[in-house]
C-alpha cells in the first residue's frame, strides 16, 4: 500500500479519490492551477501544490511539472482520475520510468483501447457482446452501405478522441454525407 498519492485532477474527481485516500489512511496530495487556489480539492487535500496558470495546458495538462510535484513531495504513485492524463500512455510511462506508480491502465492497454476500431476488434475477438456495428470505415461509400447492413439510426465516431467528441446520431440515409464529413473534420482537428 502506498503512503502517499498525489491525485493528477480536480474538483468533484479529486475529493472523491481523497475521501477513498483518507479512508484507507492514505495521504492526499492536491495540485491545482491559479483559478483553482480555493478549490475543495485543494482545502481537503493533506498537502497542496501550485501548477500553474489557469488553462489546463499550462496546469493539468503538464505532466513534467505534476512528475516534479510527486517526486520532491515523496508520492509514491499518481491517480490521475479521469480526463487530462488518465488516457495518455506516454504520461504512466514517465511515471513508471520516474520510480511513480500510475493508478490505472498500464500504457499497452491504453494504446489498444485508445482507438475504438481497435478496441472493438479486441472486444469480438474475445467474445463481448457487441451491438451491430462495422470496423473502421475508410469512405463514404463505405460507411453507407454499412449504414444500410447495420439498419439506421446509427452512431458515427471518430476512431480517436474520448468524451464524445466526433459523435453523431445519423437517423437516415439523407444525414450520413454531412454527418460523415463533419465527423472526419472533427477527427483531423
Amino acid at each position: 500500500m502506498f503512503s502517499k498519492v498525489l491525485i493528477a485532477n480536480r474538483g468533484a474527481i479529486a475529493c472523491r479519490i481523497i475521501r477513498t485516500l483518507k479512508t484507507l489512511g492514505v495521504q492526499s496530495v492536491a495540485v491545482y492551477s491559479e483559478a483553482d487556489a480555493q478549490a475543495r480539492h485543494v482545502r481537503e487535500a493533506d498537502e497542496a501544490y501550485l501548477l500553474g496558470p489557469a488553462p489546463a495546458a499550462e496546469s493539468y495538462l503538464r505532466a513534467d511539472r505534476i512528475l516534479q510535484v510527486a517526486k520532491d513531495c515523496g508520492a509514491q504513485a499518481i491517480h490521475p482520475g479521469y480526463g487530462f492524463l488518465s488516457e495518455n500512455p506516454a504520461f504512466a510511462e514517465a511515471c513508471e520510468a520516474a520510480g511513480i506508480a500510475f493508478i490505472g491502465p498500464a500504457p499497452d492497454q491504453m494504446r489498444a483501447f485508445g482507438l475504438k476500431h481497435t478496441a472493438r476488434d479486441l472486444a469480438e475477438q474475445r467474445g463481448v457482446p457487441l451491438l451491430p456495428g462495422s470496423g473502421l470505415l475508410t469512405d463514404l461509400a463505405q460507411a453507407q452501405s454499412e449504414a444500410t447492413r447495420v439498419g439506421f439510426p446509427v452512431m458515427l465516431k471518430s476512431t480517436a478522441g474520448g468524451g464524445g467528441i466526433g459523435m453523431r446520431l445519423v437517423w437516415n440515409a439523407a444525414e450520413l454525407t454531412d454527418a460523415f464529413d463533419s465527423v472526419g473534420r472533427m477527427a483531423q482537428a
